[in-house]
């Protein structure tokens, strides 16, 4: 699991950086987009997976102390929110191109493929919550837990980068 994360983290970083260049170059360009932006929807969703991880955590003590049951919970709680943020960026998003944001304007590009390399990681997470909450276990469910605050501290940085930073 700390094999793929760091990969993933790397793979990221390297987009954040290219972010950052492109941003650097076009200044006005970049804040036009982000004032685009649903910023208080970034905000639910910070606080959605933020909430998740918080429910993670809670799995991982619960496991540890050999309650399966409320671990399953938990881990469906976290997964709860993660669904809960994927409707809320799809909304995000048909309100973006419907508003005629596509990948042909420069920030939009950079915020959908962001956003869509995150969700996709996200979904992924579900997929391994889902997994580990069949049949918990400490080790799965550490490693699940692991996982999902990657997905976490990933969307702070993306939040951060496209919405507040300016």
């Amino acid at each position: 699991m700390w094999v793929m994360i760091l990969g993933d983290l790397f793979f990221f970083g390297c987009y954040f950086l290219t972010y950052m260049v492109f941003r650097a170059r076009s200044p006005e360009l970049f804040a036009a987009g982000q004032r685009q932006l649903l910023l208080g929807l970034g905000v639910v969703n910070t606080v959605v997976l933020l909430t998740a991880s918080l429910f993670a955590a809670l799995a991982v003590l619960e496991i540890r102390r050999g309650a399966a049951r409320a671990t399953q919970r938990s881990l469906l709680a976290a997964g709860g929110c993660g669904v809960l943020f994927a409707v809320l960026k799809g909304y995000e998003w048909q309100h973006a191109v419907a508003a005629g944001h596509t990948v042909a304007d420069e920030f939009f590009s950079f915020y959908y493929v962001l956003t869509g390399v995150h969700l996709a990681h996200l979904l992924l997470g579900l997929l391994i919550l889902g997994i580990v909450a069949r049949r918990p276990a400490v080790g799965p469910v550490e490693q699940g837990a692991l996982y999902w605050h990657m997905i976490d501290l990933l969307w702070i940085v993306i939040f951060a980068i496209l919405y507040l930073m300016r």
